[in-house]
Parts: structure tokens; C-alpha cells; sequence
């Protein structure tokens, strides 16, 4: 052995911020869970969509503020799928639920292309998990 090597005593290295400190960073969730939805709530917004978007055409528009209402009340139960079947964290899930009552509320019949895709990768995410 090589004499200077054998007095070199190991360093530690403290940060110079504590870790209490330091800002949080969010931890990487994936794209299935970062952008799917629940199958179940993807379903139930097409469901309520063609209704809703069936309804309106029927009545010449005149119960949009009905379908309105019925949007606002799908986003919050997306919500609580989200949550409570999908996993999701509070910001994550309202963020969802507000996005499916925007678009169920449209009365145009759109939300079956962000429903679909939606409901694809949650159903991608349920069968990582298995």
C-alpha cells in the first residue's frame, strides 16, 4: 500500500442548505396517472355528454342552464372518482373534475374525445398495477 494514501481520512460533505429547507419537488407521477381518467368516470361523461348534447337539440337550447347544472354536477362526481378509485391527489382531481364539467357543459358533443383517450390511459394504469 502506498503510504500517503493510508492517511487520507474520508470527508463528509454537509449541504449548505439543511434539507428542511429546501423547496419541495414534486415527485414524477407518470402520464397514465398525470392525464387519465377513471374508465368508470370517462363512461359516465360520454353517457351524460350524448344526453346532455341530445336534450339540447331537442329543446332548441332552451334547457342549456339545466344542462349547465347537470355539467357542474358530473365534474364534482369525477372528483370524487378520481380521489376515491383513481388515486388521485386534491389538486390533481379537481383539476380533472373541473376539465369534464367544461366540457360536458359545451353544448356541442366533444367530450367523448378527451373522455376516450382519457379512459384508455386510466385503464393502462389499472393493468400496470396488477
Amino acid at each position: 500500500m502506498n503510504p500517503e494514501t493510508e492517511n487520507i481520512s474520508r470527508v463528509e460533505v454537509q449541504p449548505i442548505v439543511p434539507q428542511t429547507e429546501l423547496p419541495q419537488i414534486a415527485k414524477s407521477r407518470g402520464f397514465a396517472a398525470t392525464y387519465g381518467l377513471d374508465p368508470r368516470a370517462a363512461g359516465l361523461m360520454v353517457i351524460v355528454d350524448l344526453m346532455i348534447s341530445a336534450m339540447d337539440t331537442a329543446s332548441f337550447e332552451t334547457l342549456l342552464p339545466l344542462g349547465v347544472a347537470i355539467a357542474t354536477i358530473l365534474g364534482f362526481v369525477v372528483y370524487r372518482i378520481q380521489r376515491g378509485w383513481y388515486g388521485d391527489e386534491h389538486d390533481s382531481a379537481v383539476t380533472k373534475g373541473l376539465i369534464v364539467g367544461l366540457l360536458t357543459a359545451i353544448p356541442v358533443p366533444i367530450a367523448p374525445l378527451i373522455a376516450i383517450p382519457g379512459g384508455a390511459l386510466g385503464i393502462v394504469k389499472a393493468l400496470r398495477r396488477r
